[in-house]
């Protein structure tokens, strides 16, 4: 959206002709690459360019749908849920920031944070790590200041009340728990922002695979807690991202 604003904002001082800006915006709003579809409009629908979700593409597929998102202007790409091998295939043949924990790799530089304010990402335990880095990592690809709390969870509540200046200053904070998903209600009861509750499939057998914390987070009697699925950090973070940005809309 923004390079929209500014086409026409260079189309009003002159720097660009009508004819130019009408080319530009004429411009199809998807490529058609044969095995893909690749999105070229959805920065100006969503104001978030399109993502690539990597398992079950071969990294043949991600490098050339990520080549068109680049060929047509998009400055950053994020490739979510991307193995080491074929990070390290990418690697090679096109330069890659890619981050193994959170399983994600960056094509092009980050931006400049513009959010309202800290999106916090917090976890239970460090079992839940990997998703919060997802969580973490996108929201960052997208533009936001992210603090980390990682090990707050409630069979050690101190840990989590010795960081209230963060949690009681967020715009808007990622709750992320295995077991029985119970940060996320108490995270609920303290903050007065937007609380997204992830839950993670860490946890022994009655936890189901994620489904009691899952089920526990829906149940959450704190207001304003909203629940993604079950290892959805990237969910999580795309839409603390959007909430965060509000205020610029």
């Amino acid at each position: 959206m923004n390079e929209i604003k500014q086409l026409l904002e260079n189309v009003k001082n002159g720097s660009v002709s009508i004819d130019d800006a009408v080319l530009k915006l004429k411009t199809a709003p998807f490529e058609d690459i044969g095995f893909a579809k690749v999105d070229l409009h959805r920065s100006l629908r969503q104001g978030t360019a399109e993502v690539i979700y990597g398992a079950g593409k071969t990294p043949e597929q991600i490098i050339s749908i990520a080549k068109t998102l680049l060929d047509n202007s998009q400055k950053t790409v994020l490739i979510t849920r991307l193995s080491k091998e074929s990070a390290d295939f990418i690697e090679e043949r096109q330069p890659l920031d890619y981050r193994e924990i959170a399983k994600i790799g960056i094509i092009g530089s980050l931006p400049e944070p513009d959010g309202i304010g800290n999106i916090v990402v917090a976890t239970g335990g460090t079992s839940d790590i990997p998703v919060a880095e997802e969580a973490a990592v996108t929201a960052e690809v997208l533009g936001n200041r992210v603090e980390r709390l990682f090990d707050v969870g409630v069979a050690g509540l101190h840990r989590l009340l010795s960081h209230m200046d963060k949690i009681m200053s967020a715009s808007v904070i990622i709750a992320i728990a295995g077991m029985e998903g119970a940060l996320a209600s108490v995270i609920g009861g303290l903050a007065d922002c937007p609380v997204i509750a992830v839950p993670t499939s860490v946890g022994y057998g009655a936890s189901l695979g994620g489904v009691a914390a899952l089920l526990s987070m829906l149940n959450s009697c704190a207001s304003g807690v909203s629940v993604v699925n079950i290892d959805n950090g990237f969910g999580a973070g795309y839409l603390a991202s959007m909430i965060n940005h509000m205020e610029a809309k």
